[in-house]
């Protein structure tokens, strides 16, 4: 059985992050004019000119020196990229900021693939950026550093690295059925795998189940890693597996509204008649249930 092609978001190669340049600041400051600016606000939306599906970034030479809020994030064929806070850009006197504002998930579904990933990499630094301004050991400022891809103290001389905190995300089956859950704050009818973030000490394969456990009460027998997806919201990784367990009962824990075991001919007619809906095609989670799906 082949997999569905992954058309979920955030799946291009991305940029050469070119990390040796990070600490040259002659570089660094060659790069600048021509290089292209993600502008975020402190919500995490995108600024630009354009189209909403043809988006134009700003570029460096917009702003007469490289700034210290900006974050090299790294090159492609036309240059580099840089993150730029929304506050920066103001402080730098340019008046208004471009017109056009986009969230992430947005850009996820509308975007060229390149321009989408490049997004998502830099919600997720300036969002670590923006909640990391103190040192955790001694409470003074931190220092950018390394083209912000690490903050350091200049009081105790720590340096602090940004936070992606690793999820799991499964597809369990009993062999003819789906397990699929959803949660209260969810639309109406929208049902989706489980998912949950790992404890420490913990490998991925007891994260799979101690989560299918706690949220739906069934015993996983064996599961297996099938793919990853960056999923910035604010700083996850979601990694993907499919898992199996013997028929049995579902019991629903505290973090789930509903969970219950679907067939394949369950699924195919609830989302026919519009009763279900799945998970939006951006995330993996969807592709788990394709992947599922196309075997049946």
């Amino acid at each position: 059985m082949t997999a569905p092609p992954r058309q979920y978001a955030f799946q291009h190669a991305g940029l050469d992050r070119a990390e040796h340049l990070r600490e040259d600041h002659d570089a660094l400051r060659a790069h600048w004019p021509r290089a292209r600016l993600l502008v975020l606000d402190e919500a995490g939306d995108a600024h630009f000119h354009g189209d909403e599906d043809l988006p134009e970034f700003l570029l460096g030479q917009a702003l007469a020196t490289l700034p210290a809020e900006a974050s090299f994030l790294g090159l492609d064929e036309a240059g580099a990229w840089f993150a730029l806070p929304l506050g920066a850009l103001q402080s730098a006197g340019l008046g208004e900021p471009p017109a056009r504002r986009l969230d992430l998930r947005s850009a996820a579904v509308r975007w060229p693939a390149l321009p989408a990933s490049v997004f998502a990499q830099a919600r997720a630094l300036l969002h670590w950026q923006q909640r990391n301004r103190f040192c955790g050991c001694c409470g003074e400022p931190l220092v950018l550093v390394r083209g912000g891809f690490s903050a350091r103290c200049a009081r105790c001389a720590i340096e602090h690295y940004p936070r992606t905190d690793p999820a799991i995300i499964v597809a369990v089956s009993d062999g003819e059925r789906l397990l699929l859950g959803r949660q209260a704050a969810w639309p109406a009818g929208r049902w989706s795998v489980l998912a949950g973030f790992l404890e420490p000490g913990e490998s991925l394969e007891q994260t799979v189940v101690r989560e299918v456990m706690e949220e739906a009460g069934v015993q996983v027998r064996d599961c297996q890693y099938m793919a990853s997806q960056p999923w910035p919201f604010p700083a996850a990784l979601m990694l993907g597996f499919r898992a199996s367990a013997d028929p049995q009962p579902v019991a629903v824990g505290a973090e789930l509204e509903d969970a219950r075991w679907f067939s394949a001919a369950e699924l195919r007619d609830l989302v026919a008649s519009g009763e279900m809906k799945l998970s939006p095609r951006l995330s993996i989670s969807r592709w788990l249930i394709d992947d599922w799906m196309a075997g049946r």
